[in-house]
């Protein structure tokens, strides 16, 4: 009996511990320095611990390294400069070789980074970026052929809602940097079949791909509750994209309006669903499925929220949940820096872990810090 009575005790004191724990995450105000050395830390594990899927080019160095551009543009510390030229210098400036799959190009991103911001001349050669782009928009493909579309939806360039990610915000930014806005206006055609591929507006969501589009049949993928398949990383990918996309696009473009809408829409949701401890859970539709929160698609949904406040497409009555997002993913920073609570490679809703980390992870933290650091 008495050893129950202990038992008990001691559960109800996790319990509580627990709680004042996740409090205490959701309280704490934000503190520039600390931010700053939070991102650091992470820049610095990151770079000392490389994690490569296919090659150095690959999208998921293309998407850390987006991170450190943008942790760069916000707080100028070279310390970001010289791992995006590093590496930059390391790929003598090439993409990946898939020259009609979206991944590949997300690298470029950094190099035309670095291009519009460092002007040593003749070291940034944007040539293998100008091939991929010309490649990918205007050369016929199996994508755009339809010749192999199977259950994924393969019909379209970008038929993955990652894509939109990796591809759109890179042309965008050339169609700036050269101010040729025939990239502008091919890139938004493409991006519009995506769109209408993949966009739920019953949901506000994008599908990961055409498997989890539902059709209204039997065959339709349901998660454990019954309701849609949304993946939040895949989410992530798209309003992070978005972010990119209108910090660079002219205020004036014709399309604008396309993704201002797009944007607000899907942040509404994402607000809607963010769970009380900051994190969202992988499955956005089914948070109970998973017990703690994931730190890539929570690090994009942080990024692009507060990109809105602070550039006016979101009510400043939104920067308390933003806050509460950024204590969430700073307290899932180990001590060494590695960022935790990452899930792996995949195209789906799946478990993290403490230990589990990726290099698209760090970038995601270091674009949320970028952007809260600015909160007011």
């Amino acid at each position: 009996m008495i050893k129950k009575l202990i038992l008990q005790f001691v559960i109800l004191l996790t319990l509580v511990s627990c709680s004042v724990a996740k409090n205490t995450i959701v309280q704490k105000d934000l503190n520039a320095a600390e931010i700053k050395q939070s991102m650091i830390k992470a820049l610095e594990w990151q770079e000392a611990h490389p994690i490569i899927a296919i090659a150095p080019t690959d999208w998921t160095n293309g998407a850390y390294y987006v991170g450190v551009s943008r942790a760069h543009k916000t707080t100028k510390d070279m310390m970001y400069m010289a791992a995006l030229k590093n590496q930059a210098y390391k790929n003598d400036w090439q993409t990946y070789v898939r020259l009609h799959h979206a991944d590949d190009i997300a690298i470029s991103y950094s190099y035309l980074y670095i291009g519009m911001n460092d002007k040593r001349r003749n070291f940034v050669d944007l040539e293998p970026t100008k091939k991929f782009i010309d490649a990918h928009l205007y050369d016929d493909d199996s994508f755009k052929s339809g010749t192999h579309i199977g259950k994924e939806g393969k019909s379209i360039l970008w038929w993955w809602c990652d894509a939109l990610f990796m591809a759109p915000p890179v042309i965008n930014l050339y169609a700036k940097h050269t101010n040729q806005s025939k990239y502008l206006d091919d890139m938004h055609s493409f991006y519009l079949e995506t769109y209408k591929q993949l966009y739920d507006k019953d949901e506000q969501l994008f599908a990961r791909d055409m498997r989890y589009v539902w059709k209204g049949n039997k065959k339709d993928l349901k998660e454990e509750n019954g309701k849609k398949i949304f993946w939040a990383r895949g989410n992530g990918w798209v309003i992070g994209g978005l972010a990119l996309i209108l910090d660079d696009m002219p205020k004036d473009y014709k399309h604008r309006a396309f993704y201002e809408n797009l944007y607000k829409d899907m942040s509404a949701k994402i607000l809607e669903l963010q769970p009380e401890d900051g994190l969202w859970r992988t499955s956005l539709l089914c948070p109970e499925s998973y017990d703690h929160g994931e730190v890539s698609g929570s690090g994009f949904y942080t990024f692009a929220l507060a990109w809105g406040i602070n550039n006016g497409l979101l009510d400043k009555k939104h920067t308390p949940a933003v806050k509460k997002a950024w204590n969430a993913l700073a307290a899932c920073q180990h001590e060494d820096g590695r960022v935790g609570w990452v899930q792996n490679i995949g195209a789906s809703p799946e478990p993290a872990s403490y230990d589990s980390w990726q290099n698209y992870g760090t970038g995601a933290y270091l674009l949320a810090g970028s952007e809260v650091l600015k909160l007011k």
